[in-house]
């Protein structure tokens, strides 16, 4: 038994780091869905700048508001590195935009209803209950996924997120000289 303990640690760490890379050089996949103002949005919109796609369990929940508040507090910080913010969950629009204005948030929720974004890249969850799990991913100007979070503090994330932005501006520049 004491043998078995290691082994599974080993297994689940394995496929957390498996997962977390297997997306890092794809293409997001295409999507539509709508917003919390009901309006369709996809992907090919957010093309010529940077996306944080972040995936949540659900609205008002207190993870959930810790996270999307930390990100309204930072959004300025955002726009400044050429950055859409862009939240998913399985709730729909009228819970999205109920959200959305009690917290005033100054960015995006998509109503994933039928769940093929969350299932599309994987986030898909069902234990308590069928739920996107907390995971994030940035897309490049590209459309390109540059890192994916399968692990997410929503107290810290999005400080997290804004390091990893600069960092990634700083080495695209270099590269361009």
């Amino acid at each position: 038994m004491n043998k078995l303990i290691p082994f599974f640690l080993f297994c689940i760490t394995t496929q957390v780091f498996a997962n977390s890379n297997r997306w890092e050089g794809v293409p997001l996949v295409e999507f539509k869905l709508q917003d919390q103002h009901g309006v369709e949005r996809n992907n090919k919109e957010f093309l010529g700048s940077w996306l944080v796609l972040y995936f949540y369990p659900k609205d008002k929940t207190r993870g959930c508001t810790i996270e999307a508040q930390s990100f309204t507090d930072d959004y300025a910080q955002f726009q400044l590195l050429n950055t859409n913010i862009v939240g998913v969950s399985y709730d729909d629009v009228e819970s999205h935009k109920d959200f959305a204005e009690t917290y005033n948030m100054p960015f995006t929720l998509l109503a994933d209803v039928n769940k093929k974004l969350t299932k599309a890249l994987d986030v898909d969850s069902i234990l308590p209950w069928p739920h996107a799990s907390r995971q994030t991913f940035i897309v490049n100007p590209e459309g390109i996924i540059v890192k994916h979070y399968a692990d997410v503090s929503p107290k810290k994330h999005s400080k997290e997120l804004l390091k990893q932005l600069k960092s990634l501006h700083k080495n695209k520049s270099s590269i361009s000289k």
